[in-house]
C-alpha cells in the first residue's frame, strides 16, 4: 500500500443556505484514504457522513457548497476545480454507488441501456462492445440471469436487484476511488457478501480505494481497515477498525456499539416484562412513548386498555390474525424477442404460515425469494394466483373483488412500512401532511387532535418537530424512513407489515424504533409481519421465523430454534454470511 494517501480530506467544512440562514453541516473533518484501502465512515443519520461523500465527488445539493478546507485526490484539490473538470473525474477516477436504488435509475429506460451509457460516456469500451461488458458487470455484481435482466426496467427489479445494477455502474470504469454510500443496505446477507468480496478483490488487484459510508458496524468492522466515526458534522474518533470497535474511546462510539444488534441479542422483552432495561437509548425511547407527549394526547391509557380488551375478545394473544394457506403467485415476464410470448415466473410457490395476534412473524430470505411478494398479497396489493389469505377470519380481497367500504376498514386495521423511503413518500407533501393524511382520510379527531397526534408520533420516532414544515427531498434516507414509520403507526393498526422497515436506519435510531415497536405491541396488542434480510434484527424482534428460498418456505419455527438449531443448509448459509458475525465488538457484542 502506498504511503501517500490517494484521498486526503483536510479541515473540510460544508454549509447549506436555507430560509433560516446558513447552516454548517460538516466542520473540521479530516481523514485519509490510501490506494487499495477501505475506510468506513459511520455515524447516525444526519451526522454528515453522506454530505462528506457528496462533497468529495462534487454532488452537493444546489444550496450546498464547500466553505473551507481541502479535498485532495492525488494532490489535486477537488474543491477548487471548475465544475467541468470535476465532472470529467466522475465515473473515470471517482465512482459512486448511491444509497437509493430507485431514484438513481431512470424508470423509463432498460437497466442494461443505463449501464451501457456509463461504459460509453467514460470511454471504457466502444459502443459496439458495451452490451457484452454490461452483462459481465451485472453478473459480477451478483445479478442472476444478467442477460435477460438487462432487458428489463427498474420497476421489474426488486430493491436488492436495483442496488446491484447501481453497483455495476459504479464499478464500470474501474475508478481509483469508489464512494459507496450504504451500498448494501437493500441487499440480503448472501448477496451482500458477494458484493463485498468483489470490492475486496478490486482493492487488492487494482489498487481501488473504497470510501464506505455505512451505519452497519459489523460491516465496517469486517470490511474496512480503518473507521471514521462522525457525529454532529464532526469526526469524534478514528483509527484501525478492530482496535476502535473493540475498545472505543469516545462516548458516542460506545453508544453506537451498544445499540448495534447482533446474533447474541435476545428477543426484545423489555416492555412485556414491565422494565426499561439498561440501554439508555431504549430507556429514553420508552419514557417518550409512555410519557406525557407520547401517546397520551391521542391514545390515552383507556385506548390502550381497550385495544388489549379487543384482542382478548377476539380470541387473545396467540390466536391467528393472518392465515396464509397454500398461496402461490405467478407473474408474466417479457419474452426475448419483439413478438415473443411472455413467460410465466413463479415468485411464490405454495406458501403457508400464520401470524398470531400480538406476535411478530419474520419472513427472511435472499432478494428475489418472494418475501416482499407475500407481504404485498397480505396487504391486498397483489392477487394470489392460487390459495387463500384470511385476515381476522375474512378473506383478503384484491383486484375486481374489492368492496370499497370493506377496503377502507381493512386499510385502517392493516398498515405497511415499505422498504424504500424515497418512493413511499409523496415528494409534494410536507412531512406534517404526510403523517396527518391517514388521520384525515379516516376522519380521526379534529384538526387540533390530529396536530397533537402528529407531534406525538414525531417524538416516538425521534424526529424534531421543525422537520414538519419540510419536504421529503430535504431529509436524509433514515429520516424519511422514520417518517414512513410514524405514518404507519398513526391509526394504531392491528397488523403492521414491515417490509425492510429499519434497513435504512442507523443503529441508534434502529434500536429506538425496535424498542418502540415492542412497546406498542405490548400496550396495544399489535401484530407484526416483519420482512427483513437483517438476521441480527430479526433475532431481536421476532417470535417466529419463516425462511424463504426460491419462492418456497424451506424452514419455519421459533426464533430460538431457527437461529440456534438451523435445520437446512440454506439457513446456515444465511447465518454464516452476516457481516462481523465472528467479531466481539466492545460495548455492543451482547447488547440486547
Amino acid at each position: 500500500m502506498s504511503e501517500a494517501p490517494l484521498l486526503s480530506i483536510r479541515d473540510l467544512e460544508v454549509s447549506f443556505r436555507t430560509d433560516a440562514g446558513t447552516t454548517t453541516a460538516v466542520r473540521g473533518v479530516s481523514f485519509d484514504v490510501r490506494a487499495g484501502e477501505t475506510v468506513a465512515v459511520v455515524g447516525e443519520s444526519g451526522s454528515g457522513k453522506s454530505t462528506t461523500a457528496a462533497a468529495v465527488i462534487g454532488l452537493l445539493a444546489g444550496n450546498g457548497r464547500v466553505t473551507g478546507g481541502q479535498i485532495l485526490l492525488d494532490g489535486v484539490d477537488l474543491a477548487a476545480l471548475p465544475p467541468t473538470e470535476l465532472a470529467r473525474l466522475r465515473g473515470s477516477r471517482i465512482g459512486m454507488v448511491p444509497q437509493d436504488p430507485m431514484s438513481n435509475l431512470n424508470p423509463v429506460r432498460l437497466v442494461g441501456r443505463q449501464v451501457d451509457e456509463t461504459l460509453v460516456d467514460n470511454e471504457v469500451v466502444p459502443a459496439g462492445r458495451a452490451r457484452a461488458r454490461t452483462v459481465e458487470l451485472l453478473e459480477e455484481a451478483g445479478l442472476p440471469d444478467a442477460g435477460r435482466r438487462a432487458r428489463q426496467y427498474p420497476h421489474e427489479f426488486s430493491g436488492g436487484m436495483r442496488q446491484r445494477a447501481l453497483i455495476a455502474m459504479g464499478l464500470a470504469a474501474r475508478p481509483a476511488l469508489l464512494i459507496a454510500d450504504e451500498p448494501t443496505s437493500a441487499l440480503d446477507v448472501t448477496v451482500q457478501r458477494t458484493i463485498l468480496d468483489n470490492l475486496t478483490e478490486l482493492t487488492r488487484s487494482l489498487g481501488v480505494a473504497v470510501l464506505l459510508i455505512t451505519h452497519d458496524l459489523g460491516l465496517a468492522a469486517e470490511r474496512a481497515q480503518r473507521v471514521v466515526v462522525m457525529y454532529g458534522g464532526e469526526v469524534v474518533e478514528q483509527g484501525p477498525s478492530e482496535a476502535l470497535l473493540r475498545a472505543p474511546q469516545h462516548p458516542y462510539t460506545r453508544r453506537l456499539l451498544a445499540a448495534a444488534p447482533s446474533l447474541a441479542s435476545r428477543r426484545i422483552e423489555l416492555a412485556k416484562q414491565g422494565v426499561l432495561g439498561a440501554d439508555a437509548v431504549a430507556a429514553d425511547l420508552l419514557a417518550t412513548t409512555a410519557g406525557e407527549h407520547g401517546h397520551g394526547a391521542a391514545a390515552p391509557a383507556g385506548a390502550a386498555a381497550g385495544a388489549r380488551a379487543d384482542v382478548a375478545a377476539r380470541g387473545g394473544v396467540g390466536t391467528p390474525l393472518v392465515e396464509v394457506e397454500h398461496v402461490s403467485k405467478v407473474f408474466s415476464l417479457r419474452g426475448k424477442g419483439l413478438l415473443a410470448r411472455s413467460q410465466p415466473f413463479t415468485a411464490v410457490d405454495d406458501v403457508s404460515f400464520v401470524v398470531p395476534r400480538g406476535r411478530t412473524v419474520a419472513v427472511v430470505g435472499e432478494s428475489g425469494s418472494g418475501k416482499s411478494t407475500v407481504a404485498r398479497m397480505i396487504l391486498g396489493l397483489l392477487t394470489p394466483s392460487s390459495g387463500r389469505i384470511r385476515f381476522d377470519g375474512e378473506e383478503v380481497a384484491s383486484g375486481d373483488r374489492v368492496d370499497r367500504a370493506a377496503q377502507v376498514r381493512f386499510r385502517r386495521r392493516v398498515q405497511p412500512i415499505f422498504q424504500d423511503p424515497y418512493a413511499s413518500l409523496d415528494p409534494l407533501y410536507t412531512i406534517y401532511r404526510t403523517i396527518e393524511e391517514p388521520l384525515r382520510v379516516h376522519r380521526v379527531g379534529d384538526a387540533a387532535a390530529r396536530r397533537d397526534r402528529v407531534h406525538a408520533l414525531m417524538d416516538d420516532v425521534a424526529l424534531p418537530h421543525d422537520l414538519l414544515r419540510r419536504y421529503p427531498g430535504e431529509l436524509s434516507g433514515g429520516q424519511r424512513q422514520r417518517v414512513a414509520i410514524a405514518r404507519a403507526l398513526a391509526l394504531e393498526p392491528e397488523l403492521v407489515v414491515c417490509d425492510e422497515a429499519v434497513s435504512a436506519l442507523d443503529v441508534v435510531v434502529q434500536s429506538q424504533v425496535l424498542h418502540l415497536l415492542a412497546d406498542l405491541q405490548a400496550r396495544l396488542g399489535l401484530s407484526y409481519l416483519f420482512i427483513s434480510h437483517d438476521l441480527a434484527v430479526v433475532r431481536q424482534v421476532a417470535d417466529e421465523v419463516c425462511v424463504m428460498q426460491g419462492g418456497r418456505v424451506v424452514e419455519r419455527g421459533s426464533v430460538d430454534d431457527v437461529f440456534e438449531r438451523p435445520a437446512t443448509d440454506y439457513t446456515r448459509s444465511l447465518l454464516a454470511a452476516i457481516p462481523g458475525r465472528g467479531l466481539q465488538l466492545g460495548a455492543g457484542g451482547d447488547a440486547a
